[in-house]
């Protein structure tokens, strides 16, 4: 019986830098510095970085992952850390963390951790273990100062080493709650965020100050508490069922987020409510689907995308050197103002 062998071009030989600056004739170091596009090639003429690159790609070189972090001791790796993988919330911020990572030749790491404290900590562990040089957190409540540069999108805990990417919930719940009282609406229900959500007390404790300022009267029986971690509308769907239970007039809901607001109108609708005509309806995000949903969703709309491209940027100036360590990054909401409201024509939802 012939023993088996392994096929292959046995002319076929490994390309290395080496190669690459053979023919070219030049060190490897000036090659090196082309193709990694390192500050000691801005002093290499134009025509001569031409060469190298087309030489290069005639010898199909492909540079050493392993050898070059042996190198410059680096993995060019970090880990994104997230609550959940796919939701709408979380998939547009690692839009944004991929579209700045990629443009620099940096590859991330992904992992869920369902709100499990356990798994969170398993998961830093592992990723450490594998070489990244940060942490992106997304919706994550951090305990406690992690080992390695973190920046914490919808992050709010002061906590060494970590960098928050922090909106400005004060300002978000004026321009929606202002929306609503200058349309006329006064009796107004709100859904205050799931405990697993890290944005849920301070957007909460902002609301209920703008509240204040604004006259607006929180009722407790108009104010439901999201449960859970669903990251579709029926997170919303439920308890907008309870608030029509309790037969407490409103004309208006704030709901926590654009998927519990989706949500809330499909209960809304279900019940012969019109939105807005009978209830107008304001939710928080701006993800995609908002603007196709019937009636398109008026919302705060969070950058997402921008806030992912910011979180990588702060995080690789971090690892690199080119700033010092920042506690906190604020953005700016804004009011997208879409079919979901309009002024109240008389009748309340609940009655």
């Amino acid at each position: 019986m012939k023993s088996l062998k392994k096929e292959g071009n046995p002319n076929m030989k490994t390309v290395t830098l080496r190669s690459v600056a053979e023919r070219v004739e030049l060190t490897p170091s000036t090659v090196s510095a082309v193709l990694n596009n390192s500050s000691a090639s801005h002093s290499v003429p134009e025509h001569t970085k031409r060469r190298i690159v087309k030489a290069a790609r005639e010898l199909n070189y492909r540079p050493n992952f392993f050898a070059r972090s042996l190198r410059v001791r680096r993995t060019y790796t970090i880990g994104v850390i997230l609550g959940e993988v796919g939701d709408a919330y979380g998939s547009i911020v690692i839009s944004g963390i991929e579209h700045y990572l990629r443009q620099r030749n940096v590859f991330f790491l992904t992992v869920a951790h369902r709100h499990d404290k356990k798994l969170l900590a398993t998961y830093s562990t592992m990723l450490q273990e594998r070489g990244v040089e940060g942490f992106i957190t997304v919706d994550t409540i951090l305990t406690e100062e992690p080992r390695l540069p973190t920046v914490a999108i919808a992050g709010h805990r002061n906590i060494t080493r970590v960098t928050n990417i922090v909106l400005d919930h004060r300002r978000a719940a004026a321009l929606a709650l202002g929306h609503l009282v200058e349309m006329g609406h006064e009796q107004i229900a709100f859904m205050k965020g799931s405990t697993l959500s890290a944005d849920s007390n301070d957007r909460w404790n902002a609301i209920g100050k703008v509240a204040g300022n604004l006259g607006v009267s929180m009722q407790p029986e108009l104010v439901i508490q999201l449960k859970g971690d669903d990251p579709t509308p029926h997170l919303g769907y439920p308890a907008a069922k309870v608030l029509l239970a309790r037969k407490r007039p409103f004309t208006a809901l704030f709901a926590y987020n654009d998927i519990s607001a989706i949500g809330s109108i499909r209960a809304f609708q279900e019940a012969n409510l019109r939105v807005p005509d009978d209830i107008s309806v304001v939710g928080f995000d701006d993800i995609q689907s908002a603007a196709y949903v019937n009636p398109p969703l008026t919302t705060v709309r969070q950058p997402l995308q921008k806030m992912g491209e910011i979180a990588a940027r702060t995080l690789l100036d971090q690892i690199e050197g080119r700033v010092d360590w920042v506690p906190e990054i604020a953005i700016e909401p804004e009011l997208t103002v879409r079919g979901s409201t309009a002024r109240p024509k008389g009748g309340c939802a609940g009655n």
